[in-house]
């Protein structure tokens, strides 16, 4: 289903569509471009290394720095006979409160289970059962043991160990080229069609931090580009997110044409760790397995409060647990609730989670034996950049893969540890996607033309300012009210720090400035998106409009045009009975 705008906002935050930056003064070309060292991104890459001749892997930090590395939980697949794709399907599809697309479920169970053997074959080491099977543990929302883990709850960080090591044996291989410390900036697109459509995705400019020759800004060329950048997290004052989840890619794309959807689905796990109002950054995570074993929630009065709320209990979707947690600490005039585990055993609790163990010790807390404070904080972004079911962008030659994309996978809410599943898989298809495109001549190399549109720069120091308004208004409670002063406060930030006014510019162009930028820009689509959509489902939970309207089962998409304008619209809908 198609329909038009959306009712225009009362006030209008107009976007850029390029990054100020200086001209790019080195040049490098491949065959295609991966941004992002996260699972989505080392699976592109890794894939498309033995197919195309030369891939370039551009990673904002290190290889070991993606997100991937500080997911705890597991991953979510078939393995066990008694278990069924069906199931998890179903699963899925409540978590996502009647927005998933089934077609992209369907290939993410069916071909998840290959998808993980296929990491064990790269070396990953899960844990096992007695029998020397891979161990299957239960999380929020699934009813079935389906979740792969290593380490008891450091399962990112042994993906990302067992993918990295594959990349670094083939370093020395020309198919394969790594850039480290480099932050991508824009998208590089082609003439723009004859209908106005986005003109084709060509490439990068990127800013390199002391890389020998190939430092400062440059550009890569490439016939395709794969957007694997991770989610949103600094958009907020706390997220479990790292420092380097700035929106960049969404950001990037939505200035090259792209559309964005599912923007205002944003997850806030229930169990973060909570040291006080204060605290800013990145966060404990308390994982969810932890309720998966057994964990209770009470209140700071001491009472169990979610049997009352779900037939699952602590075991509920993220999303209820999160709104429950709101409710009981306004009712109880607290800021947190407390997790128990003391009940499930000393030596059972470090074995099972030795990472979290550690991590609550640094700050004072025993998960064996004290009561661990929580709040919701951000987690995850449920939405991105909208692919198909080959990672394609609206743009053609731009992917996106991971966390930055909107595969219709996770609908209004994630289900718990789909998301390691779904960048494997759809990072697969992808790569797969741009090697045939690439072979048989679909994809080939134009250059890169001048965008029109302004360009801008937010001065770092506006961040925290930026972070507070998307916390207060597109937040875990949201109001019509609270929208329209984040978006009317979105709207006086300075977006051109660098033209001079009054003698002199605010801030130059570089890093923390390109960053913000993009936290702003994805401020404003999230708070713009939040405002458009009149009910409450899944990660968008709105206090006057507290209970979801069948009306609003559908995507809204984004675009942004070349004078600045952003239009929010009504997408695709799927029409599929809601599931019970």
């Amino acid at each position: 289903m198609t329909a038009g705008p959306l009712g225009e906002p009362a006030v209008h935050v107009p976007l850029a569509t390029r990054l100020a930056a200086p001209e790019p003064g080195w040049t490098v070309r491949a065959d295609a471009i991966v941004v992002g060292s996260g699972i989505a991104g080392l699976t592109a890459a890794l894939e498309l290394r033995t197919r195309v001749p030369h891939v370039l892997l551009v990673t904002k930090g290190q290889l070991v720095s993606g997100s991937t590395v500080w997911a705890q939980g597991g991953i979510a697949a078939v393995l066990d006979p008694a278990d069924s794709t069906s199931a998890h399907l179903q699963d899925t599809l409540v978590a996502g409160g009647g927005l998933c697309d089934p077609r992209a479920v369907e290939v993410l169970v069916t071909e998840g289970p290959a998808r993980v053997r296929e990491l064990v074959g790269r070396g990953a080491l899960f844990d096992l059962a007695p029998d020397g099977e891979i161990a299957l543990t239960r999380e929020g929302g699934h009813h079935a043991d389906r979740i792969v883990h290593a380490g008891g709850d450091a399962t990112g960080a042994e993906v990302s160990r067992a993918l990295v090591a594959q990349l670094e044996a083939v370093r020395d291989d020309p198919g394969i080229e790594v850039i480290e410390h480099a932050l991508v900036l824009d998208v590089l697109t082609g003439p723009a069609g004859p209908d106005g459509a986005p003109g084709a995705a060509c490439g990068v400019t990127l800013h390199v931090i002391g890389e020998g020759t190939r430092d400062g800004v440059g550009a890569a060329l490439a016939p395709a580009v794969v957007l694997a950048t991770g989610g949103i997290g600094q958009v907020f004052r706390s997220s479990t997110n790292p420092a380097q989840a700035t929106g960049d890619g969404i950001a990037a794309a939505l200035r090259a044409g792209a559309v964005l959807g599912d923007v205002e689905f944003v997850q806030f796990h229930p169990t973060v760790l909570w040291l006080g109002a204060g605290v800013k950054g990145q966060l404990t995570l308390v994982s969810e397995a932890v309720r998966g074993e057994g964990a209770l929630l009470l209140d700071t009065d001491g009472n169990r409060f979610m049997p009352a709320v779900h037939p699952m209990a602590e075991l509920a979707p993220r999303d209820v647990v999160a709104h429950a947690i709101v409710r009981q600490t306004a009712a109880t005039s607290s800021d947190h609730v407390l997790l128990d585990a003391r009940h499930l055993g000393a030596g059972f609790l470090r074995r099972r989670f030795p990472t979290i163990h550690e991590r609550l010790l640094e700050h004072g807390i025993d998960l064996t034996t004290d009561l661990v404070p929580v709040a919701p904080a951000q987690h995850y972004h449920s939405g991105g950049v909208v692919t198909d079911l080959d990672g394609r962008t609206s743009v053609p030659g731009l992917y996106a893969a991971g966390e930055a994309a909107c595969t219709g996978v996770h609908g209004a809410n994630r289900l718990a540890s789909n998301s390691l599943l779904e960048g494997l898989v759809f990072a697969h298809r992808a790569a797969r996607d741009i090697a045939a495109r690439v072979s048989g001549g679909d994809l080939v190399q134009v250059e890169p033309v001048a965008r029109p549109g302004a360009a801008a720069l937010v001065a770092a120091a506006t961040r925290s300012r930026i972070q507070r308004l998307a916390s207060d208004g597109p937040g875990v409670l949201r109001s019509a009210e609270g929208l329209a002063a984040a978006t009317a406060g979105l709207a006086r930030v300075r977006t051109d720090a660098h033209v001079p006014a009054a003698g002199a510019v605010v801030a130059d162009p570089q890093v923390a400035e390109w960053e913000t930028t993009n936290v702003h820009q994805v401020a404003v689509v999230l708070a713009a998106t939040a405002s458009a959509r009149a009910e409450s489902r899944g990660g968008h939970f709105r206090t006057d409009f507290p209970v979801p309207d069948d009306a609003w089962r559908v995507r809204l998409e984004v675009r942004l045009a070349a004078d600045g304008t952003l239009g929010v619209t009504r997408g695709s809908t799927h029409e599929v009975p809601v599931p019970a």
